[in-house]
């Protein structure tokens, strides 16, 4: 027996074409209209600020007010040949190889270990985070405290176990070591709790499988938890890089970028540049280049990430 298909009347699957485009449209406006303030938002503070200062990067601009000169590329050509620009990219680079290397290491070390404890993990979590919701200046003079030679707890502690106290803020070869170390006691939470979250999205029964198999807790770490961490520490990585890149604070409250300018940071020369010398010009062509600078590293970051991870997935 043949079943008996009707089709619908042209008149009907037209009403019903006619009637889909305006709820399609219906929706595309509603869409527009929610996402519209966060465009502007983002063009006015973070786009629109970027083409103001390569515009006035070409410029003469001060803020003592004068005649304003069209130079081109004259600030960029005077920036190369600038040594306490560069010197300043040199410090700003060598504390964030030595503060990022730590803030990823140390964290993930104590987030494996807090991860297997069965209770009390908020405790450590408490522990570990309270550092970070400080702001800068109570971590300055926390550790200026700490700092201080003469009645300063680190300098009285290495006297009490005979060795000679150490001028951590006055010399030229452990200032910058010594803001490592503050850097790294106040922002180490952040990353432990990064990591704390992404170890226990693990799922338990792949360890369950690998205990059945005989794996050691090394072997669980090395086939289970680092492979499948890796996403977590990629962002914390990237996130790291780029938070080191832009030091200023704790450099500046806890040392003005001395002892003789030995820790003085890119952003601290923009700074002096542009509100010291009252060269906004010049200052902008700095802020141009150094933010060319923090995308190359990105950019690079990211390509050797997805080699390293290329790599893994081979092996």
């Amino acid at each position: 027996m043949a079943v008996r298909q009707e089709s619908l009347p042209a008149a009907a699957v037209d009403t019903r074409a006619r009637g889909a485009a305006p709820k399609g449209d219906k929706r595309a406006r509603s869409g527009w209209l929610l996402t519209t303030p966060f465009f502007v938002l983002y063009f006015l503070f973070l786009l629109w600020p970027v083409i103001a200062a390569a515009w006035k990067s070409l410029f003469s601009d001060s803020l003592a007010g004068g005649n304003t000169k069209f130079r081109g590329l004259g600030n960029y050509g005077e920036l190369l040949g600038d040594s306490d620009f560069w010197a300043a990219m040199w410090h700003t680079l060598w504390f964030t190889v030595l503060s990022s290397v730590p803030l990823v290491l140390l964290p993930l070390a104590l987030a494996l270990l807090v991860n297997r404890v069965a209770k009390g993990q908020w405790l450590f979590r408490l522990a570990f985070f309270a550092p970070y919701v400080l702001p800068v200046s109570v971590i300055v003079l926390i550790w200026q405290w700490l700092y201080q030679p003469g009645f300063g707890l680190i300098n009285g502690y290495l006297t009490k176990i005979g060795v000679a106290e150490v001028n951590w803020l006055g010399a030229e070869g452990t200032a910058m070591i010594a803001v490592v170390i503050a850097t790294v006691w106040w922002t180490l939470g952040f990353n432990f709790v990064l990591f704390l979250a992404g170890l226990q999205e693990i799922p338990r029964d792949l360890y369950e499988a690998a205990a059945l198999d005989g794996a050691g807790a090394w072997d669980e770490v090395r086939r289970i938890t680092l492979p499948l961490l890796m996403p977590t520490t990629v962002l914390v990585l990237v996130l790291q890089v780029i938070a080191s890149l832009k030091v200023f604070d704790q450099i500046y409250l806890l040392l003005q970028g001395g002892p003789n300018f030995s820790t003085r940071p890119a952003i601290q020369y923009i700074y002096e540049a542009g509100f010291t010398q009252y060269r906004v010009g010049y200052a902008s062509a700095l802020s141009i280049v150094f933010f060319l600078l923090i995308v190359a590293v990105s950019v690079l970051l990211f390509a050797g990430v997805r080699r390293l991870q290329r790599g893994t997935s081979a092996w």
